[in-house]
């Protein structure tokens, strides 16, 4: 048998990141001032690795690695706001980890590893490396809520996170092998060729979407599989919060997308079914406990449950019919809201993050009693994300949810649209409380708000970010219809 070099060339920018990820271990080991360094090296890195995409960007769709890497447009642009999100998390967490002993050579690393875990998930073109991509994300994410470790909440959530996560990671397999048995392949191209040609068993075809799309609605914590969502968020560390709330949403979106779209098109009918039952579950359950939530992070992982429900929405609507002339609309929609809300959750926690102090979480809606009195800026910031998050126009999560809500009056579900309506109106409850909180109620604490230079400027781009956006979105929808062009 004669071994085939594979092409590097379209993996530099992953390989970059694994060789930069012994770098920052190694600094971290033997560099006096370890923190400081294993951060710059960490930014480096993922600026590192967004040139290396650009660079090796050139619209094409290349297979390497004996097809098991798949180098196209969409994977090229969810990895570059893959790298955004994550050097943004990491400037906003930086303070928030300091403060609690937490800033660590560990913390750097594990956050390099889950953010390669991403990219492979992102460029991943068959089972198994899809496979490995999920758990170099999800065990690194383990240990990261685990990171506090003298936390008793924060081992129990990890606890809870791991042992969950293992739960779908075997559905995942299961369904995987079911796959391979009816088709004869693992790979994710070769699985659609045999299913349009009808080579596979349609019994255990069916079998093994179900588990599939189970494994799937883990990872995106939507509903009945939604119950590690409110724990981990309350237990893990807020910057860790942050970290699960954000960009690992992109990951999963590639993951369907690779999955449903690319692998398993011919049976968009079967899948589309199963979607739609776990995005009216979502929106319906995710609205409703949300508003019985004192504690805001828990608030905001109900409300993720029901986001995540509304980019289903857009997945699900992509054949009518069997006619395929909405798919490319109706997934550039459910790209165009995930990366909405990674933008609104990023800003959300940044601001829990901003006013936690030394030995004292922000995470209770009393903490932002009177925040305009402590800072009229950083009250309005937090005002746009509740509003934009609420889908109140003209900020960016009006128009995330009116493409969505576009795409699926368009393949026919009106009912279910009037249905996201009404479920965004109820929701809008429990965003507009914060907003009231803040503007109408005396502080707790009357405090002066202090915020570093990096942390203020950036917190304050993130929110005008969402306000702008929502006031000029054409050009992020077109990019996601643009790179989805270039892909399926």
């Amino acid at each position: 048998m004669n071994f085939v070099i594979p092409d590097f060339y379209p993996a530099a920018a992953e390989l970059f990141v694994v060789a930069m990820s012994f770098v920052i271990l190694m600094a971290g080991t033997f560099a006096k001032d370890s923190r400081g360094l294993t951060y710059v090296l960490t930014q480096l890195t993922l600026f590192g690795a967004a040139a290396i995409t650009l660079l090796t960007m050139d619209g094409q769709v290349n297979f390497t690695f004996s097809n098991m890497y798949v180098d196209d447009l969409m994977g090229d642009f969810l990895k570059l706001v893959l790298y955004f999100s994550v050097a943004i998390v990491l400037l906003y967490s930086r303070g928030y980890m300091n403060d609690r002993k937490m800033e660590t050579t560990e913390y750097y690393v594990l956050a390099v590893y889950a953010t390669l875990g991403m990219m492979v998930m992102i460029t991943a073109n068959h089972f198994l490396t899809l496979y490995l991509g999920l758990e170099l994300l999800s065990l690194a994410l383990y240990a990261m809520v685990a990171l506090q470790r003298d936390s008793a909440r924060a081992t129990e959530a990890a606890m809870k996170y791991f042992v969950l996560g293992a739960l779908a990671s075997g559905l995942l397999l299961y369904g995987i092998s079911m796959l391979y048995g009816a088709t004869g392949t693992l790979e994710i191209s070769g699985v659609a060729q045999a299913i349009y040609h009808q080579a596979g068993n349609k019994t255990v075809l069916m079998f093994g979407l179900v588990f599939i799309v189970a494994g799937l609605a883990f990872k995106l914590g939507v509903v009945p599989f939604h119950m590690w969502i409110p724990d981990v968020y309350h237990g893990a560390p807020t910057a860790i919060t942050l970290f699960i709330a954000s960009a690992p949403k992109l990951a999963a979106f590639a993951m369907a997308m690779r999955l449903l779209v690319n692998g398993l098109f011919e049976l968009a009918d079967q899948w589309q079914s199963m979607l739609m039952f776990l995005a009216i579950l979502s929106i319906v359950l995710g609205n409703f406990a949300a508003i019985a939530q004192p504690n805001i992070k828990r608030m905001l992982g109900y409300s993720g449950i029901s986001h995540m429900g509304f980019m289903l929405l857009g997945l699900m609507s992509g054949v009518v019919g069997g006619d395929r002339h909405f798919a490319l609309n109706a997934y550039s929609s459910s790209m165009f809201y995930v990366i909405s809300y990674v933008l609104m959750s990023m800003a959300s926690f940044g601001v829990v993050l901003l006013l936690s102090r030394v030995g004292v979480e922000a995470e209770t809606l009393d903490d932002f009693k009177g925040l305009n009195k402590r800072s009229s800026w950083f009250a309005g910031v937090m005002a746009m994300v509740m509003f934009s998050m609420a889908g109140i126009p003209f900020f960016v999560g009006f128009f995330a949810k009116f493409s969505v809500l576009q795409a699926v009056v368009a393949a026919g579900y009106i009912w279910i649209a009037v249905l996201a309506v009404i479920m965004s109106l109820i929701g809008a409850f429990y965003y507009l409380r914060v907003v009231k909180v803040m503007f109408f109620d005396e502080p707790v604490d009357n405090t002066p708000l202090v915020a570093t230079s990096d942390m203020r400027v950036l917190l304050s781009m993130n929110g005008l970010a969402i306000a702008g956006l929502g006031l000029a979105p054409q050009a992020l929808m077109s990019l996601c219809a643009y790179s989805l062009l270039g892909s399926l």
